[in-house]
């Protein structure tokens, strides 16, 4: 249903934490100008978990607002509390996303029944798409590939955005789920061998700083073209690296500002870059053909 180059979309602040509602449209129009495929509004990169429901739902309102219509949006709704994951994806359903992206519910650490479960309510209950988010080491769960094939029968689950970076792990959910459920990498270094393998696109944090080239290097490995993959990727492979230097998003936001396009803004616990990573960032922006 969603293919390519996916922005896992920053949540520009003024310094005082409060959204920027300009740098917002900013952004938006940055990245339909540029090609990227797909918006993502308020997953991980986002900074989901230290915006209240309103303030989620309001950034969802506005990018689907902003982009109208020339991309499609997906709304991160993912929650530790079943009810609350609900709740989240009925709004952003009555918003107008095109999908919902949920991530496993983090910290309590459910058994695999229990995600299971916690899936099947989320879609029992809104009947819009949804694609699944597993990233243990941010949430201290693994979403295994068995479950991963029992949720490949359930209709409105339509996808996941595996994070891993492990490219086995790639592989067995290819072959346990065929074409009922669609594979999107959450790990910009090794997006395109996932695409390669059979992954329709790359949920990425990299693109908010290169959305044209992250566009055309999908592209090129959706066509099953590896060399001009591989040689679109190479010149991002230090920002792959270094964009999670420190606890994403800040390095990227540090890169968006230097580019202009935000301003100093990040909502603690998270603090901005450290004065030492800076100059590592800056070395793979410039290797990415970024002039700062």
């Amino acid at each position: 249903m969603f293919h390519g180059s996916m922005v896992a979309l920053v949540t520009p602040m003024h310094p005082d934490g409060s959204i920027d509602e300009a740098a917002l449209e900013r952004l938006v129009e940055f990245h339909v100008g540029e090609g990227t495929d797909v918006i993502v509004a308020m997953g991980t990169t986002g900074e989901s978990a230290t915006l209240d429901v309103r303030e989620h739902m309001h950034v969802v309102r506005r990018v689907v607002e902003l982009a109208a219509g020339r991309v499609p949006v997906i709304a991160g709704t993912g929650a530790n509390a079943t009810s609350e994951a609900i709740e989240l994806t009925e709004l952003a359903m009555q918003a107008g996303a095109d999908a919902c992206l949920l991530v496993t519910p983090y910290y309590n650490k459910p058994p695999q029944e229990g995600l299971y479960q916690h899936y099947r309510a989320v879609a029992q209950a809104v009947p819009i798409p949804q694609i699944l988010y597993n990233v243990p080491g941010r949430t201290a769960v693994d979403l295994l590939p068995e479950t991963v094939e029992r949720l490949a029968g359930i209709s409105n689950i339509i996808g996941i955005k595996e994070a891993t970076g492990d490219l086995d792990r790639a592989r067995e959910i290819l072959e346990r789920c065929g074409d009922r459920l669609d594979l999107y990498s959450g790990d910009d270094s090794t997006a395109r061998e996932c695409i390669l393998l059979g992954g329709k696109g790359n949920i990425s944090v990299t693109a908010n700083v290169v959305p044209r080239t992250m566009h055309e290097m999908c592209a090129a490995a959706l066509a099953g073209d590896a060399e001009r993959a591989r040689a679109l990727d190479e010149p991002m492979r230090l920002l792959h690296e270094r964009l999670f230097i420190e606890s994403s998003p800040i390095p990227v936001k540090w890169a968006l500002q230097q580019m202009g396009l935000i301003e100093e803004g990040i909502r603690l616990p998270l603090v901005p870059l450290s004065e030492s990573a800076q100059a590592p960032v800056r070395e793979a922006m410039r290797a990415a053909g970024i002039d700062v």
